[in-house]
């Protein structure tokens, strides 16, 4: 067990699913959801915090049980997982590719955040759909205007390594104001390895399955 994280106080309905848990676990939230009449997305968020303050857990096709662990918090939750763990294929272009096909890139991969890379794959910035906006707005030839000139040049750029852990992330995320960051291996001093992205969606998505047990 890692250390006593901040104690979560537990509203009435929350009390409710952890005496039924308790007392019958484990048990499916259908069942939790009926005895309460509740629909299954008003319940979601009551089970959500149970699981992630580590008093319930759930497994496929058991369903959710009491664990008699302490309130943990969420600090420490994200703490057991690691950047490798929830990464994204990183969407990359290069430096001379024009803002016209690189914002066609943004939209095709529906994504917020452009690496550029040099062709050994090592990061050489960032291009945003903030910057892209600002490019166009300003009424230059979006086809002749190559994405090195409006991006965020090394070493500006905010990084993470895949064995840093998700709260890492998340305070870096926070501190920055950023909607994603670049997942590297650290070659040299001088260069960085593209290997994968980590956005605020890879979070949501991970407190989710935890909250489902999955």
């Amino acid at each position: 067990m890692g250390r006593e994280g901040p104690i979560i106080e537990l509203n009435k309905r929350q009390k409710e699913i952890l005496a039924i848990v308790k007392q019958d676990g484990p048990i499916s939230g259908e069942e939790i959801a009926n005895r309460l009449n509740l629909s299954r997305a008003a319940l979601r968020p009551h089970l959500a915090v149970l699981t992630t303050s580590g008093l319930l857990d759930a497994r496929p096709r058991v369903g959710y049980f009491y664990t008699g662990n302490v309130l943990t918090g969420v600090a420490e939750i994200l703490s057991r997982f690691t950047v490798g763990d929830i990464k994204s294929r990183p969407i990359v272009i290069r430096e001379e590719t024009s803002v016209y096909d690189a914002i066609v890139t943004l939209f095709l991969d529906d994504v917020g955040t452009l690496y550029v890379v040099d062709e050994r794959g090592s990061l050489q910035g960032v291009v945003s759909r903030k910057d892209f906006l600002k490019t166009a707005l300003g009424g230059v030839d979006l086809h002749k205007m190559p994405v090195g000139v409006i991006m965020t040049r090394m070493p500006q750029v905010h990084t993470v390594t895949e064995e840093e852990t998700v709260l890492d992330v998340v305070k870096r995320i926070c501190e920055h104001e950023v909607d994603s960051l670049p997942v590297v291996r650290i070659q040299d001093p001088q260069t960085y390895k593209v290997v994968g992205r980590v956005t605020k969606t890879n979070i949501a998505r991970l407190l989710l399955e935890l909250s489902e047990g999955r």
